[in-house]
């Protein structure tokens, strides 16, 4: 059956505002304090991973919904300028547009978060003829996608069964719950890809060591992200490990993750060995993490040369 995308995802559709500067904490009781810099960007992690894919030269999708006012407009813009096919996002007039401020002061950020149109996406809006029409399924912002969350688990499993891979990176949970049937779930993810942080709340708060053990067993591939110290996955009982430099800088770290699943799973789907679809993500997550805000860094399939053109099905 021939495939019109490569990838589809599920929008979570916002904006980031970045606020830079040594001392970036507010003073309440109405002490006004000047910032360093900033930058208006597109951001969403799903989102940040749709333009990276697409760049890799991926046929990708988003879903979702934008509210009808200029942040709305600067996502569009952003996804389109990229490649990405946002037929699927559709303007809602009653919404605003998410937002996210990210307070970053160092090598360190604190974020707050309006979520506005990135939670009203459920699952009555993704149609069996949509999903069957890719060959990869990538369910990112776990949590944040609250319309989508309580159908997580049926949501994988139709993808599935409608022939799909799938991968799962549940990013961070902002009510720190993780309230999720995490076993019904990974009997249908083929790539789980969280960081140490979150392999370890999902599983509990437990050890990373045993969060290891209990995730290696019921998935696929197992990628953990590393941060400075690079990544790691486990495929078949075979470990992989990729270090990775350190990043330019002057960069903030936002949505390195998220171009590194896109690395990741560009490799992947074009059948390359584990050890390199490692590399091809870490090089997109340093690139990106050298960089103010999620797209700027991203390179493109031609600064990839080990990464061949995506054949489709």
């Amino acid at each position: 059956m021939t495939k019109t995308y490569d990838i589809i995802a599920f929008a979570d559709t916002c904006v980031d505002l970045i606020l830079r500067d040594d001392d970036i904490a507010p003073r309440f009781g109405q002490v006004e304090k000047t910032v360093a810099d900033y930058e208006l960007v597109m951001g969403g992690s799903c989102c940040i991973f749709a333009t990276q894919a697409a760049k890799l030269g991926l046929k990708v999708a988003l879903l979702g919904t934008v509210g009808d006012d200029a942040y709305g407009e600067l996502i569009l813009d952003t996804l389109s300028a990229a490649g990405v096919d946002i037929q699927y996002l559709r303007m809602d007039k009653t919404l605003r547009t998410g937002l996210t401020v990210h307070m970053v002061q160092g090598d360190d950020r604190a974020m707050l978060t309006y979520p506005g149109s990135s939670t009203t996406l459920t699952a009555a809006d993704i149609c069996d003829d949509m999903l069957a029409g890719a060959r990869h399924l990538h369910y990112g912002s776990l949590f944040l996608q609250t319309g989508l969350l309580p159908d997580c688990v049926e949501i994988l499993r139709r993808a599935k069964e409608l022939g799909l891979t799938t991968s799962l990176d549940s990013n961070w949970d902002p009510a720190e719950a993780w309230d999720i049937d995490l076993e019904e779930a990974l009997t249908s993810v083929d790539v789980l890809l969280p960081n140490e942080q979150e392999a370890q709340n999902l599983c509990g708060v437990v050890s990373l060591p045993e969060a290891l053990r209990y995730l290696r067993g019921r998935v696929p591939v197992l990628v953990l992200k590393r941060g400075v110290e690079g990544a790691s996955a486990w495929t078949k009982g075979i470990e992989a490990v990729q270090m990775v430099a350190e990043a330019d800088a002057g960069g903030d770290g936002i949505g390195a993750g998220d171009s590194f699943d896109a690395g990741f799973l560009a490799g992947w789907l074009n059948g390359l060995a584990i050890p390199d679809c490692l590399s091809i993500a870490c090089r997109c997550g340093r690139a990106v993490a050298g960089r103010v805000g999620g797209v700027k860094g991203q390179p493109y399939r031609s600064d990839l040369p080990e990464l061949p053109a995506l054949g489709r099905d």
